[in-house]
């Protein structure tokens, strides 16, 4: 089974990119930042401050979310309801951002992502993929682009989608939310010494798909 780890800061295209690369290669695609907007999104539902350790370690026993493909697009179930679309606010961004520090969380969201990497070929994309989820990946990869340009392509998506939003917010949350996962003491965002740094900054989605799968390929033969 080959994996293909794709990590990086926030609005860097990962999930997008990830997900048409996979659908390339016909590999399944998981998305790990997913998972911790799905706990956030738990948190909030239950009244419960994402900066309140205790109370989100208390969710952890009753957690139950599940990535199911459809039609060949990837849903994230919690509690047996699709909440892809409810995951994608800039709420919910902070509070995936605020549970992503608790090791109890990383560590019971760590076994489920392990389990699903193990009998198929997948393209995972997060923050710690290649330096912790999936360290034996064949093709390792961190993506990145400028504040700005991950700023103003997050901003565009959440007015597509029919949010209204402030560009400065986007870019600020963004700023706080690469701090917040570079210097998280459990797994910080940081590239692995076995990965290639692609920058998209000045790249078009299709470039950037493009360029992408062409590295995944010369390096899969």
């Amino acid at each position: 089974m080959t994996k293909v780890a794709i990590d990086g800061p926030a609005g860097a295209g990962k999930s997008t990119i990830s997900k048409k690369i996979a659908k390339e290669l016909g590999y399944v695609y998981i998305d790990t930042g997913a998972m911790y907007r799905t706990v956030g999104l738990k948190a909030c539902r239950e009244g419960i401050d994402t900066l309140d350790t205790k109370g989100v370690i208390s969710l952890l026993d009753s957690l139950d979310i599940d990535i199911v493909a459809s039609s060949g697009e990837q849903k994230i179930m919690l509690d047996g309801e699709d909440v892809s679309s409810l995951i994608r606010t800039p709420e919910i961004s902070m509070a995936a951002s605020n549970v992503s520090k608790i090791p109890e969380v990383r560590q019971a969201l760590l076994k489920i992502q392990r389990s699903l990497a193990n009998d198929k070929d997948v393209v995972m994309d997060g923050r710690d993929v290649a330096t912790c989820i999936l360290p034996d990946a064949e093709i390792k990869i961190f993506l990145t682009a400028s504040v700005d340009a991950r700023a103003k392509r997050r901003y565009d998506e959440l007015i597509a989608s029919g949010k209204e939003v402030n560009f400065d917010d986007v870019k600020n949350e963004m700023i706080q939310r690469d701090h917040n996962d570079s210097t998280r003491e459990v797994s910080p965002l940081k590239i692995d010494k076995d990965a290639t740094v692609i920058d998209t900054s000045d790249l078009s989605l299709e470039d950037s798909i493009n360029k992408i799968t062409e590295h995944v390929r010369n390096n899969l033969k």
